[in-house]
C-alpha cells in the first residue's frame, strides 16, 4: 500500500479546506464533499485518490486511531 515514503499524500489529509472540514463535522464541507464525491467517485479528486491509496481510506472517512496509518499521518516511527 506504501509506495513511497518521501511522497505522501498530505494535502487532503492536512490542507484540504472540505476534506478536512468535513472530517471534523463542518456540515457545509460534508455537503461540498459529498457533491464532489458524485462528481469525481467514490475516491473523490485526484488529492482524494492518492490518500485513498496510501492510507486505504477514502477522503470522507478518518483515519484509524489504533493504526500504523496514524504514525505515517504524524511522521513518527517506531
Amino acid at each position: 500500500m506504501v509506495e513511497n515514503k518521501e511522497n505522501t499524500p498530505v494535502f487532503c489529509e492536512k490542507y484540504c479546506i472540505v476534506c478536512k472540514g468535513a472530517r471534523e463535522g463542518n456540515k457545509i464541507c460534508k455537503a461540498i464533499q459529498n457533491i464532489e464525491l458524485k462528481i469525481f467517485g467514490k475516491n473523490g479528486c485526484i488529492w482524494g485518490a492518492a490518500r485513498t491509496k496510501y492510507y486505504g481510506v477514502t477522503p470522507d472517512k478518518k483515519l484509524p486511531v489504533n493504526s500504523k496509518n496514524k504514525q505515517k499521518q504524524n511522521g513518527r516511527r517506531k
